[in-house]
């Protein structure tokens, strides 16, 4: 198995803490989606390193941060050792701590639809440009990722969502079951569950 798709079921039932002179935030990480490098199609690394994409190719644990369509910033976590792209899109979180602030942050009509999507997401937390490349495993950092409480689940994946070539990799893994999860696409008969999951590995 790909080290990046490991490391992205390995993110589910994390939690992202968002520090602002404000607030604190926190989320559990409920959806990611795995890319790769060269071998990926629907990868921003499919061509090779770019100024954009280069942080996909930096050491493991940083945030890969990019603005999509110029609307949404999208947020990922690097993956793999230094010079090997890969990338994990954190899809969806379910909002733990400081929830009045993401809700100032993002209007939403309820609480469920408050982070249940990438873009939804980075606007609830305050996530921007100023966050690519900020190191995520550390609590110096204003957005870090924590272990937190870890209570046992199942992971279903599916192919990944938006994307035109590549679809017919199963990358898109979420909790099963976890009403915070976006949309319902898990349903297709290409998706499958991956039960009693306890692997644990650092990013």
């Amino acid at each position: 198995m790909h080290s990046t798709e490991m490391v992205a079921m390995d993110l589910l039932g994390r939690l992202i803490v968002r520090n602002t002179p404000e607030a604190t935030m926190m989320a559990r990480i409920v959806e990611v989606e795995a890319y790769f490098g060269e071998d990926d199609p629907a990868s921003h690394a499919s061509r090779g390193m770019t100024p954009r994409n280069s942080i996909m190719f930096g050491r493991a644990g940083i945030a890969y941060v990019y603005l999509n369509y110029g609307v949404h910033y999208l947020f990922n976590v690097v993956t793999g050792r230094e010079g090997v792209a890969g990338a994990v899109l954190i899809r969806a979180i379910e909002p733990i701590y400081g929830i009045e602030s993401m809700m100032k942050n993002r209007s939403a009509k309820s609480e469920i639809a408050l982070t249940n999507g990438p873009g939804k997401l980075t606007k609830a937390l305050g996530i921007n440009i100023k966050h690519n490349g900020v190191d995520l495993t550390t609590d110096k950092s204003d957005l870090y990722i924590a272990i937190g409480v870890q209570k046992p689940f199942s992971i279903i994946n599916s192919p990944r969502v938006g994307i035109a070539t590549g679809k017919d990799l199963l990358l898109r893994f979420a909790i099963k079951g976890n009403p915070y999860v976006s949309g319902a696409k898990f349903r297709s008969r290409s998706s499958k569950e991956i039960s009693n999951y306890g692997f644990r590995m650092p990013l």
